[in-house]
């Protein structure tokens, strides 16, 4: 026979008077956690106490009742009502509910009464919160009935945005709250679904993977085109602003692309009539301009409008007191929030009266131009003074200074500079009047030197040095005009037609920023620009070179155009083989330089067989095969997550291991991501999957 267990029987419960209830000491709470005694004291006030004390009758030395009785569990609520009795909103005498307990261990009850309570779980408050608006309770009222923010209730409301089929994932714990929030980023059920449905194959999916998935055809807040314009320039013309559970005012997705272009085309337009009101004969204005758009134009320089004497006086002062500050403070400690504040008033006002505004000639403005732009912090880029081959003043127009210019730079006053050929006999038997040399014997003469020069520049290394910087910087700077004797100069490949978003990279914005510093130190003039040269240190002029040196650089694949020349296959070969080389002298790894592969510059201009390459070499083959069931769009755009930060490269970009012999010919073969069947590569086809 089976025995029956005992059946519970529930302690007593009595309605106490306050008076007679003591705090005990065997309560485990010690340290001050969550919802403080005053709020909860005004949540008691207004709703009444909602929870019995658990309270145990204190006893006298014989064992005997003493009509006290001690609270081990439920001190808060005790304090919170001793606190209204204190502030004379409950009398001394009434009445608390109270569940009496004879047996056990006070300080077991304590414990239970707190480890056994479980909170809200989210999608029950966020249901809690949506019956309360119903009865008719606002935001703010939910919020401060129960202690929370504002932005707690309303993320909390904003679930209800979120499938239904999405709430009972996450009610079984089938997703994260953090993945849930992410959804609440739009209000179409469908595409959330479809979402979850793509994602939720994989071990862990984060957030912004979900936010970015439902937001593809937005525009993010963060876009320089939206920081340039301003989200409030397009909610006022209209626009809508998509904002999940964690977005501020200033985050979010724009839903209209076609408005954003619209607006941000407007205000290019409107910023390059204003710079063209200066004076300017063209102004070419576009969101991103072609790489290498300056290249031919020669550059004006203008003059910095200089400081009046009170201006310098006042920077002056201001620098000294920096100085003396920065002296104060010198051992690193904490800086006072009026020293700090003061520090930032000057730093202000210094940066006001050291970026000068530059001037230019009004005569050299009617030729030249400016370039505008956005930048990549959403800031116009304004490149002033660009001055094009076909508006070059003719040499003729330039008066008689050029011919002045030329006199004194002459090495022979009597050279002919090109007339009809004459016989040298000619003048035998014409008067004594000096006539020009004839052409021929210019040339005879000039050649003699040209040899005789080359000898002696082979033998002084440091002239030979000298020659080819000044030729290089000609070839560079002053490319439009008269290069010098040394025939070597620098051939610019055109890179603007192949990745015309190269501009705003940072490797072209430090060789724009190198080159602008260097050009505003050279002479215009290519006599006075070999003195600047040779009185440059040793270390600026190898600086100087290599800036030269360094734009000549050409490591494109070019498609193969026929049997010969650069762009033969062997050519090509050839130029990657050195350009491999000299990565390797340099040391450039791509991945250090801040190259990752992306949807836009890789992952999506290629073939699903080589994402899942790039995935298995970078994660191993058990991620590689949890994509190989998506869609194209999808497996790309989950390829980016899982090779962030992996330092994956595609093969054009790796430094290949380089062991060639010396004397060793490079292989003529191309190498394996340019070498296809049918004889030809095109590097920006898109595979039709």
């Amino acid at each position: 026979m089976t025995k029956s267990l005992p059946k519970l029987v529930l302690s007593s419960s009595r309605d106490i008077p306050f008076s007679q209830l003591v705090l005990s000491q065997k309560n485990v709470r010690r340290v001050k956690a969550g919802l403080s005694i005053e709020d909860l004291a005004d949540d008691i006030y207004r709703r009444t106490l909602l929870q019995s004390l658990n309270v145990r009758a204190v006893l006298d030395e014989n064992g005997r009742e003493t009509g006290q009785f001690e609270v081990p569990a439920g001190g808060r609520r005790f304090r919170a009502l001793e606190l209204l009795v204190k502030s004379k909103r409950m009398a001394k005498d009434q009445l608390v509910p109270c569940v009496v307990r004879e047996g056990g261990i006070a300080e077991e009850d304590s414990l239970a009464e707190n480890v056994m309570r479980e909170g809200l779980h989210p999608l029950d408050q966020f249901r809690a919160f949506s019956a309360l608006v119903e009865a008719g309770l606002s935001e703010e009222d939910i919020a401060a009935r129960f202690f929370v923010s504002v932005s707690t209730v309303r993320q909390r409301l904003r679930l209800a945005s979120v499938a239904p089929s999405l709430l009972d994932v996450y009610s079984g714990d089938g997703m994260t709250l953090e993945q849930l929030m992410a959804f609440s980023v739009t209000d179409n059920h469908a595409r959330q679904e479809q979402v979850w449905e793509q994602v939720n194959q994989g071990q862990h999916v984060p957030a912004y993977h979900i936010r970015r998935l439902l937001t593809e055809q937005a525009i993010a807040a963060s876009d320089r085109r939206v920081r340039f314009i301003g989200i409030d320039a397009y909610t006022e013309a209209g626009g809508y602003v998509m904002r999940d559970l964690f977005s501020s005012e200033e985050d979010g997705w724009l839903q209209d692309p076609a408005l954003v272009e619209l607006l941000v085309n407007e205000k290019l337009n409107d910023a390059a009539q204003e710079i063209g009101a200066e004076g300017w004969k063209w102004v070419e204005a576009a969101i991103d301009l072609p790489y290498g758009c300056e290249r031919g134009k020669r550059r004006i320089v203008g003059s910095t409008i200089p400081l009046t004497d009170a201006e310098q006086a006042r920077l002056d002062a201001l620098v000294e007191e920096y100085d003396a500050i920065g002296e104060q403070y010198r051992d690193g400690c904490d800086l006072p929030d009026e020293i700090d504040a003061r520090l930032t008033e000057i730093d202000a006002e210094l940066t006001l009266l050291t970026s000068r505004p530059v001037v230019y000639e009004p005569e050299e403005m009617a030729r030249a131009g400016v370039f505008v732009s956005l930048a990549h912090d959403g800031r116009l880029r304004t490149d002033r003074g660009y001055v094009r081959l076909e508006d070059e003043p003719d040499i003729e127009d330039q008066g008689t200074s050029v011919d002045a210019e030329a006199a004194a730079h002459a090495s022979c006053p009597a050279i002919s500079a090109g007339g009809p050929v004459q016989d040298e006999h000619q003048g035998d038997d014409e008067d004594d009047t000096i006539r020009p040399l004839p052409d021929r014997l210019v040339s005879e003469l000039t050649a003699v030197r040209t040899v005789a020069l080359r000898n002696a520049l082979a033998q002084d290394s440091q002239a030979a040095f000298i020659a080819v910087l000044h030729a290089l910087t000609l070839s560079v700077f002053r490319s439009h005009g008269t290069h010098g004797c040394v025939q070597i100069g620098v051939t610019q490949a055109w890179l603007g037609n192949v990745a015309p978003d190269l501009r705003e990279t940072p490797w072209s914005l430090a060789i724009q920023e190198r080159h602008e510093q260097w050009a505003a130190r050279l002479p215009d003039e290519p006599g006075a620009l070999w003195d600047a040269l040779a009185a440059l240190s040793h270390d600026e002029q190898m600086a100087l070179l290599a800036h030269c040196v360094s734009l000549g650089v050409n490591a494109l694949f070019e498609p193969v155009k026929g049997y010969g020349g650069q762009n033969s296959a062997h050519g090509i070969a050839c130029r990657i083989a050195a350009a491999d080389a000299l990565a390797a002298v340099v040391g450039l790894d791509m991945t250090e330089a801040g190259w990752e592969p992306t949807v836009d510059n890789y992952l999506g201009r290629v073939t699903k067989p080589r994402i899942i390459e790039a995935v298995r070499e970078a994660r191993g083959n058990a991620t590689a095969v949890l994509i190989e069931h998506l869609k194209k769009g999808d497996m790309a755009r989950e390829a980016e997550r899982l090779l962030e930060g992996t330092g994956w490269l595609p093969e054009p970009l790796r430094l290949p291991v380089i062991e060639l012999a010396e004397h060793e010919a490079p292989d003529t073969v191309l190498p394996d991501f340019l070498d296809e069947e049918d004889g030809e590569f095109d590097p920006l086809a898109i595979a039709a999957e």
